[in-house]
């Protein structure tokens, strides 16, 4: 079992044996492992509801996979960290781009609407957001469409939101819909609430990505890939081995982890040639990003994807934070988040070709190609507060700070190859493309 870590220090060079447990369920040997030290207080170890679930179900079934474990700590219906918290903003764990400023917002709101006019400004399309947050992103974009109402005037606009939180998606009305127009509510139904944004466009959530219906779309995830759950595994000279988490015996009410004594099912989403001795894989973001795909190439439309992430180079990056730090995965589950980094190089070998793919792209460059300086100055020029200004300008450094999420974030398109004009393979945004038909962000924006 591998020893309680926050996984948050990629040197493998921590990884050692601690000891041999058998294990009745098992019938074979579970190895101990020890990857990062989290070493949290005594008190900050506490027994939570969610991991007196976790321990009873171990103990009924043996050691689970961290795929398992991250969906029962962050989606069990009853005790989920995200059903039943407001995570966001500073009173909670972690603040997202959207959060930081307003000019983040409506730079995604222009790139749908500079998408919409390169594929030839479609009469009708829906605005797809997976994992919405607390409706602020969705929010900046609903302003620009308002703002820019003359280029979309003729264009039949509906929202479409994929929320499994209760809780978040009655923040998500309070943001987003006219107070004065009553929420329909039907929680049988795929469509289990609706609503009219403050500008009269439909709103609509879902659970499932599968439930929205299909048609001309711009979907958006933001921060959504990097908290699907992952399986993660450890090259071993006996092959692959993959993490388990189990009951630390020496230790009560304290979990491990623990390397599986031969092959698992989910080694088959490992490449090949894979050179990494550590790797993480997500088959949820592989089946999310070919019903994108499928439905990108049979309807038009687009993806862009922003999180933290890598392009297949990076090993061990699970981990938690509470309270804006970061908090050891085993410890206290249900109290903080848990996050991976979104394996970009992954996610674009699942979209098998039926589209083409642009990125990862480093937000400071895609921003940049946006034209945020320009935005931040127009804003900057009309604001004459100066705890406004400050608030911009910190905001800014926040999103284009190498060191802060400047590098750390990237973003990724999934279009039709016929947007490309006739490119018919994958791409890197590194790698050429047609000239002819820039996409925005990836390229500098254009207006015509």
């Amino acid at each position: 079992m591998l020893h309680t870590v926050s996984m948050r220090v990629p040197a493998r060079s921590a990884v050692r044996p601690l000891w041999n447990a058998a294990r009745v369920v098992i019938p074979c040997i579970w190895r101990g492992k020890h990857f990062s030290s989290g070493n949290e207080p005594a008190e900050n170890n506490r027994v939570t509801p969610m991991l007196r679930h976790l321990m009873y179900k171990i103990k009924s079934t043996g050691p689970i996979t961290v795929a398992e474990y991250m969906k029962e700590v962050l989606t069990n219906p009853a005790k989920g960290y995200y059903v039943h918290h407001d995570m966001l903003g500073e009173k909670g764990d972690f603040i997202t781009s959207p959060e930081i400023s307003q000019i983040f917002g409506e730079l995604i709101g222009i790139w749908f609407i500079s998408e919409w006019i390169a594929a030839g400004k479609s009469a009708a399309f829906q605005l797809v957001e997976l994992g919405p947050g607390r409706g602020t992103l969705t929010g900046d974009i609903l302003r620009v469409f308002s703002q820019l109402g003359s280029v979309l005037k003729n264009c039949d606009i509906s929202i479409h939101l994929v929320e499994v939180s209760q809780k978040l998606s009655e923040i998500q009305a309070l943001t987003l819909t006219e107070q004065k127009i009553p929420l329909e509510r039907n929680a049988e139904s795929l469509v289990y609430m609706k609503g009219v944004s403050k500008s009269g466009i439909p709103i609509s959530w879902y659970r499932n990505l599968q439930d929205v219906p299909k048609g001309y779309s711009f979907y958006l995830a933001h921060e959504f890939f990097d908290v699907l759950p992952v399986h993660k595994f450890q090259k071993t000279p006996q092959g692959w081995r993959e993490v388990f988490i189990d009951i630390d015996p020496q230790v009560s009410d304290k979990l491990r982890f623990v390397l599986a004594p031969c092959a698992t099912p989910a080694e088959a989403f490992i490449q090949h040639d894979e050179t990494r001795d550590h790797v993480e894989v997500c088959p949820d973001a592989g089946v999310i990003i070919q019903e994108l795909s499928q439905r990108i190439a049979l309807t038009g439309g687009a993806a862009l994807i922003a999180d933290y992430g890598h392009d297949g180079t990076k090993t061990d990056t699970f981990r938690g934070f509470c309270g804006h730090r970061l908090h050891d995965v085993l410890t206290a589950p249900g109290t903080a988040d848990l996050t991976a980094d979104v394996d970009f190089h992954y996610l674009r070998r699942m979209a098998e070709e039926k589209v083409a793919s642009l990125g990862p792209i480093e937000q400071q460059t895609f921003l940049k190609n946006m034209g945020i300086d320009v935005r931040l100055k127009v804003l900057l020029d009309k604001s004459d507060d100066p705890s406004m200004r400050l608030q911009l300008l910190q905001g800014y450094d926040m999103l284009m700070n190498p060191k802060k999420m400047g590098e750390r974030f990237n973003f990724f398109a999934l279009l039709p190859h016929q947007r490309l004009h006739g490119g018919s393979h994958q791409m890197n945004a590194q790698q050429s493309r047609p000239s002819a038909s820039p996409v925005a962000g990836f390229d500098e924006l254009t207006w015509r």
